[in-house]
């Protein structure tokens, strides 16, 4: 009886262990999750939908192992579950509801960069925003992305690579009349 109470405390400290590092990563979760849905709601859901999985499947989790990795995988997954499951929705934004938290800035040029940089965003295709989004705004390696994203690290760079120069090309497009024209890509020549 004794033997069994010893070793069942390292579980527990294990279960607390991961419950305050899963906790800790839960700011870095809700930023993705807001940045990838662009909708507060959705993304409180999918963070939630993300822990509740991670709480099931702690046990499948090695400790030692990139925790934060490991749980941007599980919420990758859940959104790609989620959208094959016809769980999108359009919804309006209610000005009003939500002005009284919008937060104004003393540099009008700063916030006018800001809502470019947001449409852009909004306008790359999902994997190249994925990408863009793990590795700019949360800092995760080109390895992890690939490993979260399920696709060859060459795929990442890839994505990358043309959704930043998708963002360069649509915020020099966006601003303003006096803008010059795009210029004509390259043509290559078959060798």
């Amino acid at each position: 009886m004794f033997g069994t109470l010893v070793e069942q405390q390292p579980t527990a400290m294990v279960m607390s262990d991961f419950n305050d590092l899963l906790e800790a990563q839960i700011p870095r979760l809700r930023r993705y999750a807001r940045a990838l849905l662009r909708d507060v709601t959705r993304a409180d859901d999918l963070v939630q939908d993300t822990i509740v999985r991670a709480l099931a499947k702690q046990h499948l989790w090695q400790p030692g192992s990139n925790l934060r990795a490991w749980l941007f995988t599980l919420m990758h997954n859940q959104h790609v579950n989620n959208v094959r499951q016809g769980r999108r929705e359009e919804t309006a934004v209610d000005f009003d509801e939500i002005s009284s938290t919008l937060i104004a800035t003393t540099d009008p040029t700063a916030a006018c960069q800001l809502r470019e940089l947001d449409r852009g965003l909004a306008r790359l295709p999902e994997e190249q925003r994925e990408v863009i989004l793990l590795v700019g705004l949360e800092g995760i390696r080109y390895d992890e992305a690939a490993a979260i994203l399920n696709v060859p690290i060459g795929t990442v760079r890839s994505r990358l690579f043309r959704g930043r120069e998708s963002l360069r090309k649509l915020m020099d497009m966006d601003e303003g009349p006096g803008a010059s024209p795009p210029q004509e890509p390259e043509r290559r020549v078959a060798a």
